[in-house]
């Protein structure tokens, strides 16, 4: 049995014996990592602990998938977490965090890169009512990127609610600007009829900057949602089409996950500081909305959701049907206690 080393920083660690762990055990680090995550501020630092679980195996890609898509993902190394929890009362320090856990910045952007970040900006609400990314945790990844040796950081979407307002409500434009990004609103001239290679999407129009960029980071904020149960970082990538986005409601899953195949991140940086329990995804009541303080960060994307989704709604990847089609085309892992994972509690 693996045993607990508590560091410095209130992190630790922990090696299954193998990778052959039968259910029993799959069930006590899956409950132990979703009680970490449930537990929010000091409470949190008592329990707090880097879980380090079997490697992650690689499923197939379809060709369809494979022709089309964008890959920003960067190479993996078994020696790090695919996925990291990090909780604390400042949002910019979760970030910093999350990078150094997961290897560094440096793993992620090089100098030169035009990078670009994806938050959710669909609203036309204020950081409280956890509608919209939180607007220090966009600036912090700015910053990040820009001390990386980024050429140009880009901080766009495409609004549900009319984009300027919901730029500016949201906080996101001014504090993706103070730390010198460029903060460019949905054009209708920049967008350009691509074809998705989904099973389900074909030919759409796409949002210029994301079809342009070397890096593109992942930042969706967690809520609920009436017809998928959730919306995280799948659900997040509606905003980088134009046209009529509600025509994709009638196969939503398959089009999440041909999304997804066609965009795949580099990063994605899942905003849990705010977490929009009820009435997603336009939110408006602040009655709604619990205080985490938590970010949940990694190179799975697929696991991300499962995660999030469990832990604060309860909902198994069997309730989520682009959970498991997403990982029949390759794109992560549902079974998130079989992901390398790493907890960390920030003074």
């Amino acid at each position: 049995m693996a045993s607990e080393n508590p560091a410095a920083d209130n992190s630790s660690f922990e090696t299954p014996a193998s990778g052959n762990a039968t259910a029993k055990d799959r069930m006590t680090r899956r409950e132990a990592m979703l009680r970490l995550l449930r537990l929010t501020g000091a409470s949190a630092g008592t329990a707090a602990a880097a879980v380090w679980l079997a490697k992650h195996s690689a499923l197939p890609v379809s060709t369809a998938a494979a022709n089309a898509r964008r890959d920003h993902t960067v190479e993996a190394n078994a020696a790090l977490p695919e996925m990291v929890v990090v909780q604390g009362d400042d949002p910019r320090a979760l970030v910093r965090r999350a990078f150094d856990d997961l290897g560094g910045v440096g793993r992620f952007i090089a100098h030169g890169d035009v990078v670009v970040l994806k938050p959710n900006i669909a609203w036309d609400r204020t950081p409280e009512q956890a509608a919209n990314t939180n607007p220090d945790v966009v600036a912090e990844t700015v910053k990040q990127c820009m001390q990386a040796g980024a050429k140009r950081v880009i901080v766009t979407d495409v609004s549900c609610n009319e984009a300027e307002r919901c730029f500016h409500r949201s906080g996101i434009a001014a504090s993706a600007r103070g730390e010198g990004a460029d903060v460019i609103l949905p054009d209708p001239s920049r967008f350009r009829e691509v074809n998705l290679g989904g099973e389900v999407l074909q030919s759409w129009q796409v949002f210029g900057p994301f079809l342009e960029a070397d890096k593109v980071i992942n930042l969706p904020i967690a809520k609920q949602h009436d017809l998928t149960g959730v919306t995280l970082g799948f659900k997040n990538w509606y905003g980088i089409l134009g046209g009529e986005r509600n025509r994709l409601h009638q196969q939503i899953h398959q089009s999440l996950v041909d999304l997804a195949a066609f965009m795949m991140p580099t990063l994605t940086l899942l905003d849990c500081y705010r977490v929009l329990l009820r009435n997603g995804p336009t939110g408006g009541n602040v009655e709604d909305v619990a205080l985490h303080k938590t970010l949940v960060a990694g190179t799975n994307p697929v696991a991300l959701d499962a995660y999030v989704a469990k832990a604060y709604w309860n909902l198994d990847a069997g309730a989520l049907p682009y959970l498991k089609l997403a990982e029949r085309r390759g794109l992560g892992r549902a079974d998130f206690a079989q992901v390398r994972t790493k907890f960390s509690q920030l003074a």
